[in-house]
């Protein structure tokens, strides 16, 4: 019986593979691996971490999971590799009462924001200048909707639920005041979004979307969304090739 007690105490063996930054060795830019950091690191499990240097892939990574790029992990020796299913097998196997829930109570805050990478992207991509200020209002358009969103009280939202004149949420996140795996989405998105559209057009996310800033600062208080993150610099690389230049 004791050695079952001991058994089920046990945290299962997961190693978590993610792209390296530019010395082979740093957490390189890839949403999807800190996406995946981030869920793990909330469920306070004990895991391992591994940087994988795309460049000089080792031999032995290439046997584990050929023809895949990270992230991917392995659990309990099992390799796995698909994102989403990733992110469902963890939710499934490090559940209550050991580890918490971490699925967003809100339908809408998993799909809240998640139209503004593809604005950014034809934004930052784009060559042609006459094309510019549409592809800028496009992405303001999509940001002011996650703004409406992070202001607008949630049906259970205690601190939110006021009328009169300028009531609104006052919640740190996506479904409220913990982060959930909505955020673990939509953060590095958003981190990548402003630090690229910032270096390569200049562009600041409008400072009247109060609701975007204060969901930004909370991620910036976080070491879970911090210690994830890859740095400034390494991003501005990752999309040196990427935002192409506008012509004259």
């Amino acid at each position: 019986m004791t050695d079952t007690a001991n058994e089920d105490e046990k945290d299962p063996d997961i190693e978590l593979f993610v792209k390296a930054g530019s010395n082979g060795e740093s957490i390189g830019n890839c949403p999807f691996s800190q996406r995946l950091f981030m869920i793990l690191w909330l469920k306070g499990v004990v895991f391992n971490v591994t940087t994988v240097d795309l460049k000089r892939k080792p031999a032995d990574l290439h046997n584990l999971a050929p023809g895949t790029h990270p992230p991917f992990l392995t659990f309990d020796g099992e390799v796995r590799t698909d994102v989403n299913k990733i992110e469902e097998y963890l939710e499934e196997m490090l559940a209550p009462p050991k580890y918490p829930k971490l699925a967003a109570k809100q339908r809408e805050s998993n799909t809240a924001g998640n139209d503004i990478f593809a604005k950014f992207s034809a934004y930052v991509k784009n060559t042609k200048p006459q094309n510019n200020a549409v592809l800028e209002r496009s992405l303001n358009k999509a940001l002011s909707k996650l703004d409406e969103y992070l202001l607008s009280p949630l049906p259970e939202d205690p601190r939110g639920g006021h009328s009169g004149a300028g009531a609104g949420s006052t919640r740190r996140y996506l479904d409220g005041d913990e982060l959930t795996l909505a955020d673990c989405n939509l953060l590095p998105k958003l981190h990548v979004v402003k630090v690229v559209a910032k270096r390569y057009r200049n562009y600041e996310i409008p400072s009247e979307l109060q609701g975007v800033w204060r969901y930004l600062g909370n991620a910036y208080s976080r070491d879970e969304f911090t210690n994830t993150c890859a740095a400034d610099a390494e991003i501005e690389l990752a999309y040196q090739d990427v935002a192409k230049r506008l012509g004259k």
